[in-house]
């Protein structure tokens, strides 16, 4: 074989194979929805295939995913957002019934198939607001950055306080 094939072919089964991980799976509150971001790794172009799910009472429903086979409880509650690195799921009318152990399925098909998975435990009392200030806490570097330079930045007279 063409050594440059098989460098190229390598590549690419590479490529596919670490293209969806999952790295965070979070839970926050909005007004009385329950918001679930799902961050994962995006190297590939091959479709990746999706699924987030309940487990209550050892029983798994699935809320929404990519096979359109969901729960019809949950189907008109939820509502699904996907850009380049985060599928983000809503369900609304959160309640303590809702409460349960949320998964965050990821899966590419191909020659060699991959799943990535995260959980998180929700519990309606234990969950933060979503916001402004989950972002700043989520990414904290450029805060930090902006907050040691002040005194440079004013030693230098760009800014006065």
């Amino acid at each position: 074989m063409n050594p440059t094939i098989g460098i190229a072919l390598l590549l690419t089964v590479l490529q596919v194979a670490r293209g969806q991980k999952v790295t965070s799976l979070t839970a926050c509150l909005v007004n009385q929805s329950l918001r679930l971001d799902c961050h994962h790794e995006n190297t590939t172009t091959t479709p990746i295939q999706y699924e987030f799910s309940l487990t209550r009472d050892t029983k798994k429903w699935v809320l929404s995913g990519s096979n359109g086979v969901t729960r019809p409880e949950y189907s008109s509650r939820t509502k699904f957002l996907s850009k380049y690195n985060l599928k983000v799921l809503y369900l609304s009318n959160f309640t303590t019934k809702d409460e349960g152990i949320y998964t965050c399925e990821l899966r590419l098909s191909g020659p060699n198939p991959t799943v990535s998975n995260k959980d998180v435990s929700v519990l309606r009392d234990k969950l933060v607001r979503c916001g402004g200030i989950s972002l700043l806490i989520q990414n904290t570097s450029w805060l930090l950055l902006l907050l040691l330079s002040l005194p440079l930045l004013q030693a230098m007279d760009f800014i006065s306080l």
